[in-house]
């Protein structure tokens, strides 16, 4: 029987085909998803130490449970200490690994972010990566109590603070990686200091997720340039497009149609692109770039290759963050 037969019957309608489709996009993450695989990534974490923030959940807890499949002092920095105690639970299962410690950050908290820093600086004063993935999404524009906007200062404030607080452990580690993870989304946004604090020009639906997204972008070129020559490099990636709790506070409606688009990645599946900026040997000593959801680097959106605009988004941001007080 010919493919044409089959496809020329009445029963090929519109949601037989999207059904093709869909089945056939899974088929192709699945093939995709063994380009790089962490069986058979040599690198050696005996020893080492790894933070992965958001990893109570989603891709974080994904990269969280197969970093400690290998061995690694597996820092789980968690918002929820409930949630991240299961998550820690699970993970230890999983991985059968006694390596495991629950720090509690709430990364939209710039008091919260210190005080986790000063505690995990007394417990590993070399960290050898750091995974920056904690975000928000369809949330509007709401303010903390110091005065920041919540999405921003989760996806992109937060991580800049947090990741400057760790900056001496990170070179004591004499070689180390900081990821940021990204989104295809940060493609739609554009830049403007004033929305770190919830003002500045008017946002579309969830607008401020992508401009916070590509504020990250920006900061992971400019903090890469301040690093030359420290043996710590930073670069980014895009896990793809992933379902996962961070569709929580969108309505259910949206988070339904998402779902049908979302074919394309599971949260294991999204944690491969990470995993492959924490732990590839191809990348030693690469710095500054920003990878697709294929592990193949790209050039970031224009506005986040403005050195200009990342100097002053930095001045920016270490003021709001009051970065001068390195305690």
């Amino acid at each position: 029987m010919s493919l044409w037969f089959l496809l020329s019957t009445p029963v090929w309608g519109p949601g037989s085909v999207l059904l093709t489709v869909v089945l056939l996009l899974r088929l192709s993450v699945c093939i995709w998803c063994y380009l790089w695989d962490l069986q058979h990534c040599s690198t050696d974490l005996t020893g080492k130490t790894a933070v992965v923030t958001g990893a109570n959940s989603g891709v974080g807890k994904s990269v969280s449970q197969e970093l400690a499949h290998c061995g690694v002092h597996m820092i789980l920095a968690c918002c929820s200490h409930e949630r991240g105690q299961q998550a820690l639970a699970q993970i230890r299962a999983a991985s059968q690994s006694n390596q495991l410690l629950l720090g509690e950050v709430d990364v939209s908290s710039m008091a919260s972010i210190r005080s986790f820093a000063q505690w995990l600086l007394r417990e590993h004063p070399e960290i050898h990566l750091l995974v920056n993935n904690a975000a928000v999404c369809g949330l509007p524009t709401t303010r903390t109590p110091e005065g920041l906007d919540v999405t921003f200062a989760t996806s992109y404030t937060g991580p800049f603070l947090l990741t400057n607080l760790l900056q001496g452990a990170l070179q004591r580690a004499g070689a180390a990686r900081v990821v940021n993870v990204s989104s295809f989304r940060k493609e739609k946004g554009y830049i403007d200091e004033e929305h770190l604090t919830g003002t500045g020009r008017p946002l579309t639906f969830n607008q401020n997720y992508d401009c916070s997204k590509l504020l990250l972008a920006s900061f992971t070129g400019e903090l890469a340039q301040r690093l030359q020559g420290t043996g710590v490099t930073v670069n980014s990636g895009d896990p793809g497009v992933v379902y996962a709790e961070i569709m929580k506070n969108f309505s259910w409606l949206y988070r339904f149609v998402f779902w049908l688009l979302s074919f394309f990645k599971n949260s294991k599946q999204g944690a491969v692109p990470v995993l492959y900026l924490s732990l590839a040997k191809e990348l030693d000593g690469i710095s500054g770039k920003h990878f697709s959801s294929s592990c193949v680097i790209t050039l970031a959106p224009k506005a986040a290759r403005d050195l200009h605009v990342a100097q002053s988004l930095w001045d920016t941001s270490a003021r709001l963050t009051d970065l001068d007080k390195m305690d």
